[in-house]
């Protein structure tokens, strides 16, 4: 399964911050951003993926986080 996000996120740091705390809660994702497509795209890969979850946490550090349709 793949999901794909769009985000606010536009400094490297604050992306590899996100992707630690987010392999914490789904360990077996592979978990990437693209901060120089114009959508600041978050990547999730794997099985077992709650969007939900994964915009409630990213929301949660001061984000904005939104499936791409």
């Amino acid at each position: 399964m793949v999901e794909v996000f769009v985000t606010n996120v536009e400094e490297d740091t604050h992306a590899n911050r996100l992707v630690s705390v987010l392999s914490q809660s789904w360990p077996d994702t592979r978990i990437t951003f693209d901060l120089d497509d114009c959508d600041r795209i978050l990547r999730v890969e794997g099985n077992n993926i709650s969007s939900g979850g994964i915009i409630t946490m990213i929301e949660s550090f001061g984000w904005s986080c939104k499936v791409l349709e």
